[in-house]
């Protein structure tokens, strides 16, 4: 793949901002939608998948968590069996190796019920273990019972995206790195991106610039109904002695009335096993480290009323984050409540990742996909997680939304 430099740049039919999974899927997806079309990626990046995509878990998720017939449910349920479908064909490597959802105390079990009853209404398959079928699964594993899901997997999907990458400029796109969009322009006829290097031209706009995402719609004149406010994950590294200590992922029982799903220990696709992440709230949107600070992020949220009435709701759990990102013993102590054997030296340093969350003036978080439309253009505003495993549907999503727009591609 190559950074392009022309002087006179042809008018695309279609150009995407972002190489993450959602920009490359998208742009996959547009030609064969579209066979012949010209496809333009721009990333400001030197390769794919550098944020979100490429800094998480790796998990291929089930859709236990998700409401009944929302686009999360249904992206996540049918992205479960597009990602491995798309990894069969292309020769990537993934490990369906399942989730255990551990509930430790009669308050977990009592919400692992009704987690039930959503995997039901959510046609999901799953086995619901006692406290002895668990201690058989899982022996390092301490809890009542538990919630087995066996479509779980594990992958990389920064190989993912790479090998969509592939598949794009095989078919005649062009995928432009160190291309950072400044500014855009809406006309009757098309929509210019202003970049550092240079102009770019295209019939209509796909953005999927997850942290960018407000910032692309306030480019395109309109103001957004919400801010992206950023979440780092800390992660840790366990020893390499303990790469056997688990054979699925284990999951807490989430507290409902919490945004995030909890510190989980995740094998990746490596070999290796992963504590976390926590949610820790960012002072620069693409800034993984904890002294990472962007003057112009921190103030833009400060001045945010939705992120104000969002702290004051969660301000004990906010605290709580930020305390146990300081204290690696309290980090320890959220593992320790179902893997008791870990211990504080067995947690090694490991790259953080950073969520975009859409948060409404409200002070409540945006829960589901979220999409704004201009005349030429579709930006996504809001691809939570399970974007990642959802990311094949929900680049056929935005086609289908786009076809109602597109009218003279050719």
């Amino acid at each position: 793949m190559t950074t392009r430099h022309t002087q006179q740049k042809p008018i695309y039919d279609f150009m995407v901002i972002g190489g993450g999974i959602l920009g490359m899927s998208t742009a996959m997806q547009l030609q064969e939608a579209y066979p012949g079309c010209s496809v333009i990626v721009l990333e400001k990046e030197s390769s794919p998948a550098q944020h979100q995509t490429g800094r998480n878990s790796g998990v291929i998720h089930a859709g236990v968590y998700y409401k009944p017939g929302s686009l999360k449910a249904q992206f996540c349920k049918a992205g479960n069996q597009a990602t491995k479908a798309f990894c069969d064909e292309h020769g990537i490597h993934y490990d369906q190796c399942g989730k255990l959802l551990v509930a430790t105390d009669a308050q977990e079990l009592e919400r692992m019920q009704a987690l039930i009853e959503r995997c039901g209404q959510n046609e999901l398959e799953i086995e619901v273990l006692d406290q002895q079928q668990l201690k058989a699964r899982e022996p390092a594993i301490t809890g009542v019972g538990a919630i087995y899901v066996p479509s779980t997997g594990i992958v990389s999907y920064r190989e993912i995206t790479n090998k969509m990458a592939e598949l794009v400029e095989e078919k005649g796109g062009e995928v432009n790195f160190h291309t950072h969009v400044d500014n855009l322009e809406e006309f009757v006829d098309r929509v210019t991106a202003y970049t550092n290097q240079g102009r770019f031209q295209a019939r209509y706009l796909v953005a999927c610039a997850g942290l960018q995402s407000d910032r692309i719609v306030q480019m395109l004149g309109k103001e957004p109904e919400f801010r992206i406010v950023p979440f780092r994950g800390e992660y840790f590294l366990l020893d390499e002695s303990h790469n056997q200590i688990v054979n699925h992922l284990i999951y807490p029982i989430p507290d409902p009335d919490l945004p995030f799903l909890g510190v989980h220990l995740t094998r990746m696709i490596d070999g290796t096993v992963t504590v976390g992440p926590n949610a820790v709230l960012a002072f620069k949107r693409e800034g993984y480290k904890r002294t990472s600070l962007s003057l112009k992020d921190t103030a833009e949220m400060l001045q945010y009323p939705g992120l104000l009435r969002l702290l004051r709701k969660h301000f004990r759990t906010s605290l709580t984050e930020l305390k146990n990102s300081l204290s690696k013993a309290g980090y320890l102590k959220l593992v320790q409540k179902y893997c008791p054997s870990l211990q504080l030296g067995d947690l090694k340093p490991y790259p953080a990742g950073i969520r975009a969350q859409a948060v409404a003036l409200d002070g409540s978080l945006v829960d589901d996909f979220l999409f704004v439309n201009t005349q030429r253009s579709l930006v996504v505003c809001n691809a939570p997680s399970p974007a990642a495993t959802s990311a094949i549907p929900i680049g056929a999503h935005i086609i289908e939304k786009l076809s109602r727009q597109v009218d003279d591609v050719y």
